[in-house]
């Protein structure tokens, strides 16, 4: 049975310091959780969504590692920018794309490959540690 709450990864930046680009949202949609799903990144982005791509993974890995999360109050956006390649369902044949306990985790060679980056050093995109309660 589903929970009526989400997990707060409480300590996981809410955002990308100076930029509008969440990383975690305050409280569950009431109409419905946003389904995750993989988004198509074409080579023309845009540098400040690259960086906050970047800058999410690096959030992500020094937060969670290489062990499982729940989804949680992670931004499905921005999720859905890596979900496929860098993110995978932890258990994909028990994954829920709909649902806040929806278990994940990096896909670290993969991750590595595409943001080396976010793993030289976490404080190289200047994090926001705040969260929103």
């Amino acid at each position: 049975m589903a929970r009526d709450y989400m997990t707060k990864h409480k300590g996981f930046p809410g955002r990308l310091t100076g930029t509008d680009f969440q990383f975690t949202v305050r409280r569950a949609n009431p109409k419905g959780v946003t389904p995750l799903k993989e988004r198509e990144r074409f080579r023309d982005r845009l540098a400040k969504d690259k960086r906050a791509d970047i800058g999410f993974m690096s959030a992500l890995w020094a937060h969670f590692g290489n062990e499982p999360f729940e989804r949680g109050n992670l931004d499905a956006g921005r999720l859905n920018w890596l979900f496929g390649r860098e993110v995978l369902p932890a258990n994909p044949d028990d994954f829920d794309p709909s649902s806040y306990e929806a278990m994940l985790i990096i896909n670290e060679k993969r991750a590595r490959a595409t943001f080396p980056e976010a793993f030289q050093d976490e404080d190289v995109f200047d994090i926001d540690e705040e969260t929103d309660d």
